[in-house]
């Protein structure tokens, strides 16, 4: 049984087909500058495998059809395909960032889920009308397959109205749903049950603190399986430093800057998601570039370096407090699988918590799940890699079951 999930941006569709007995990966690609003069298709088939092949192709795609329809020709291919003909796909999954509090879990998609998605467009209008045209060109080009829209907020609907509610005036939930939604949901619940696993516990008895840190980063903790609450607010912006976002932030700024600066908000919500975070503080945005530059003695490296797992250890003992009992804390995404100095310093001072790391453990370089934390410690800790496209082919799965 394969499954095609996608992704899709305002100019890009991610993709996968998925083969779910095993689930083996059959093909992944990226279609992307869509609508620009030239874009651009990278597929790879069976990558991992001994007969991995990579296919590049660079031709005008006008629009999201025309990009889905490439992707389609390559994948029923006669010759270099993995597929027959697009009736082998047997369920499609669709990322969507934002389901407002319409949506606890992934929903096969219906003209009320779509109408449902369309009306949570302020709540994410650079992301859920992208989603929308990559709902739409799949409906028609598959009319006959189930589909599945599966939800970066859905996970954290759980979430008790003490950890959503903002302190404003209560007639802006009502009217305007102005709450904490949470986001990165897909990847947190991935890594959690991937974690009791490890645990030899069951989700729904286990208590963790998820990590994941990329170019955006958000913890959540999450009671007996279930996000209790989550760093990122109504928006990606609330919570830790990330690549080009600030985080958490006294909201006078914003007046401030207005004043002194003579900035629009326009200007300043441009400044604070995409020329703050670690970018604002040292002009670098890649965790890997600020290393090189502490190394060669740059001092405003080190201190991003130092204000953003400051931040994340801010975060983790706070949801320790929350919990009362912690299971594990499981790091995930970019930095958080492969940088062994971030994951140190977020958890610098958590010994008195119970929290130990195995040093040697840590520092080890891989791709598979695997415990960091030293046999003493009361808390377990782990690296897990997240695989968003896995988890949403799991959660099509949970829904055509259902």
């Amino acid at each position: 049984m394969n499954f095609f999930v996608i992704n899709s941006g305002s100019s890009s569709i991610k993709y996968q087909v998925i083969e779910m007995k095993t689930e083996t990966v059959l093909a992944t690609g990226l279609v992307e500058r869509i609508g620009e003069e030239t874009g651009r298709l990278k597929n790879t088939f069976l990558p991992g495998s001994s007969t991995s092949s990579e296919i590049v192709i660079e031709q005008p795609i006008a629009d999201h059809y025309s990009g889905m329809m490439l992707v389609i020709n390559l994948l029923t291919d006669k010759e270099k395909g993995v597929i027959k003909d697009a009736s082998e796909i047997a369920a499609i999954g669709h990322r969507v960032v934002h389901g407002g509090e319409d949506f606890r879990e992934s929903t096969r998609i219906t003209p009320r889920v779509i109408e449902a998605i369309q009306r949570n467009i302020p709540l994410a209008p650079l992301h859920n009308p992208a989603n929308l045209d990559g709902i739409r060109v799949a409906m028609e080009l598959f009319p006959a397959v189930f589909q599945v829209a599966v939800f970066d907020t859905a996970f954290h609907q759980t979430m008790p109205p003490h950890a959503f509610m903002y302190a404003l005036p209560y007639a802006l939930y009502e009217q305007d749903r102005v709450r904490r939604y949470g986001f990165h949901g897909t990847s947190h619940r991935f890594v959690a049950g991937e974690c009791a696993r490890h645990l030899g516990k069951p989700l729904n008895e286990s208590n963790l603190i998820t990590v994941h840190l990329g170019n955006g980063c958000s913890i959540t903790a999450i009671e007996n399986g279930k996000s209790i609450d989550t760093s990122l607010g109504m928006t990606p912006l609330e919570g830790l430093v990330m690549g080009t976002r600030c985080g958490d932030l006294d909201p006078a700024i914003h007046l401030f800057l207005k004043q002194h600066r003579g900035m629009d908000l326009e200007a300043i919500d441009q400044m604070l998601n995409k020329e703050s975070g670690l970018k604002g503080l040292c002009g670098m945005n890649d965790m890997r570039d600020i290393h090189k530059a502490i190394d060669e003695g740059n001092s405003r490296a080190a201190m991003a370096l130092d204000v953003a797992t400051y931040r994340n250890r801010k975060y983790i003992g706070a949801y320790m407090a929350v919990l009362g009992r912690v299971d594990g804390i499981v790091f995930t995404a970019g930095i958080g699988e492969n940088d062994d100095i971030v994951r140190a310093e977020s958890l610098k001072g958590l010994e008195v918590f119970g929290v130990r790391l195995d040093t040697l453990k840590n520092s080890e370089r891989s791709r598979e799940a695997r415990c960091i934390s030293a046999p003493d410690s009361s808390v377990h800790v782990f690296v897990i890699p997240t695989n968003e496209e896995l988890a949403i082919a799991r959660e099509v799965a949970n829904v055509l079951r259902g």
